[in-house]
């Protein structure tokens, strides 16, 4: 039996955040078709209880559906907790809940950055302390953290959101060198755009997107993820495009940053 095939098919848990949609249902689906045991969170009440169900029945695995506002203060504590209390071990930990938004930040709602913060520092940093802590006891485990390609971009509009996945990434590769001694994988996934609907392209668009090799399928991204997750690399590039445009986006000439900012208006939501 291939190592991977042990790791998913023991009665540890996978804990997967932002699971009922998107990238973190992708990776619920993947990680349920290999066998895996799942903790599901979300704030999305009603889909995230469905998709527990569904990959249930389709997989014949158990799962655990939580509702949970992970940007509450104490939202990682009374969910490291919850496990403890139900000696619910979890040897796979997926930073995955995350927002995304295009402001200009002197108009950004406070609110909206508190919430930003909240998930991609404040919450990911605790999940991480917390599981982590039992994952070295244990001397094993996998803790996957969602980064960005948006990590190397100094680019208005994405200020916050660049700034937390940087220090998702930097967080990310630092941890991983502690953590390696004791055995326990600490990689952060870089993406560059996915081929979801958040970006309002045409059909054609995407697709043209796809075949050219600028944005990704979310099942090849999870797929790509989970593979270097469990060779316990330290940071995942994927897609052979983006090894390339990573120099130019560290390196944006000043005229194209005041170009975005000056047609910041019209990206505002």
């Amino acid at each position: 039996m291939k190592k991977s095939e042990v790791i998913y098919k023991n009665q540890n848990f996978a804990l997967v955040t932002g699971a009922s949609s998107g990238i973190g249902l992708m990776y619920a689906t993947e990680l349920a078709s290999k066998g895996k045991k799942l903790i599901l969170v979300s704030n999305q009440e009603k889909e995230i209880a469905e998709t527990a169900e569904q990959l249930t029945q389709k997989y014949n695995i158990e799962t655990i559906a939580l509702y949970r506002n992970l940007a509450q203060e104490n939202a990682a504590e009374e969910l490291f907790l919850y496990c403890k209390e139900r000696n619910l071990i979890v040897d796979i930990l997926i930073n995955n809940a995350g927002i995304f938004f295009f402001n200009e930040f002197v108009k950004t709602d406070i609110k909206r950055i508190e919430l930003m913060l909240s998930l991609h520092v404040v919450t990911v940093t605790k999940l991480c302390r917390l599981f982590g802590e039992e994952m070295k006891n244990q001397q094993s485990g996998y803790i996957l953290n969602m980064s960005s390609m948006s990590a190397w971009m100094t680019m208005p509009g994405i200020q916050t959101y660049n700034a937390t996945k940087a220090y998702i990434l930097n967080f990310s590769r630092s941890l991983h060198y502690e953590m390696k001694p004791y055995k326990v994988g600490v990689t952060a996934i870089c993406p560059g755009a996915i081929d979801t609907g958040l970006y309002g392209l045409s059909d054609n668009l995407r697709k043209l997107a796809v075949a050219i090799g600028v944005s990704m399928k979310p099942q090849k991204l999870v797929q790509i993820a989970l593979k270097k997750m469990l060779k316990k690399k330290k940071q995942v590039l994927p897609g052979a495009i983006n090894h390339l445009f990573v120099p130019i986006i560290k390196h944006l000439p000043d005229w194209f940053v005041l170009y975005v900012i000056k047609n910041l208006k019209q990206f505002q939501k």
